[in-house]
């Protein structure tokens, strides 16, 4: 099986190979091959794409929202890091068309070019197959986010997380008890969250600060875990304040 063909199958959907390849090509990689077309203006008619589409289905879906709700949730859907979690979790970087310089400085890590990729295949598959392949696709890559704690509170830090989910409960105040271990020249600390007086996850890390911010990620995914999409929900809509692209 080609190149092709491995990632049209990660996407579930048929896509003109040709049109895949533009989607592929970064301009790093054009400019470096006389100037061949880039995936720029497919990344343009896929973000146009991905917010209709998704913007489509929260109105859709949750009607009980009112439009600064919506508004809140949208950002955390087509961010630059949720879209470069849908294409880590595809691996498309070893897809992508890059220059050596790209190549060298590891581009196909970069968020920013996983995000942008993404939103030139979504404009390919629109632009080759028509709307409803494309809504097809970007609902089933998209909507799964909503349930997935860690990347629609992605950019928050996890106290804040925990205090909003601890505050949304009424669940009680919020202690880190804090314990070191091992050789004094190389310290290493240990954080236990507890809420309300009752001792949820533990943490670790190089220094308080980090454990705290490690048990407080281990808590939260505890008490969202198996909850889905409501918790999940809860946090977005409670004080989010979507990243700066």
């Amino acid at each position: 099986m080609n190149e092709p063909e491995t990632l049209q199958k990660s996407l579930g959907v048929h896509i003109d190979p040709e049109a895949l390849r533009l989607a592929l090509t970064h301009r790093s990689y054009a400019y470096e091959n006389d100037g061949l077309a880039t995936n720029e203006r497919l990344e343009f008619l896929g973000d146009a794409v991905l917010q209709l589409v998704v913007t489509d289905y929260l109105f859709s879906t949750f009607g009980e929202l009112d439009e600064g709700d919506l508004a809140k949730l949208r950002p955390a859907l087509v961010s630059t890091r949720a879209l470069a979690r849908i294409a880590r979790a595809m691996e498309l970087g070893p897809h992508i068309r890059l220059g050596t310089g790209e190549l060298r400085t590891k581009g196909a890590e970069k968020d920013s070019i996983l995000a942008d990729t993404m939103e030139a295949i979504i404009g390919a598959v629109y632009s080759a197959e028509g709307f409803e392949t494309a809504r097809a696709l970007v609902l089933r890559l998209v909507t799964p986010l909503l349930s997935d704690t860690e990347a629609m509170t992605a950019g928050k830090d996890w106290k804040t997380t925990i205090q909003e989910l601890a505050a949304a409960r009424d669940m009680g105040d919020i202690r880190y008890l804090i314990e070191d271990f091992g050789p004094d020249h190389r310290k290493s600390f240990r954080a236990t969250v507890s809420i309300g007086g009752t001792e949820y996850a533990q943490g670790t890390g190089p220094s308080k600060k980090e454990a705290e911010r490690d048990a407080a990620r281990v808590t939260v995914e505890e008490l969202t875990g198996g909850r889905g999409q409501a918790d999940v929900l809860t946090l977005v809509l409670d004080r989010y304040e979507p990243d700066a692209e």
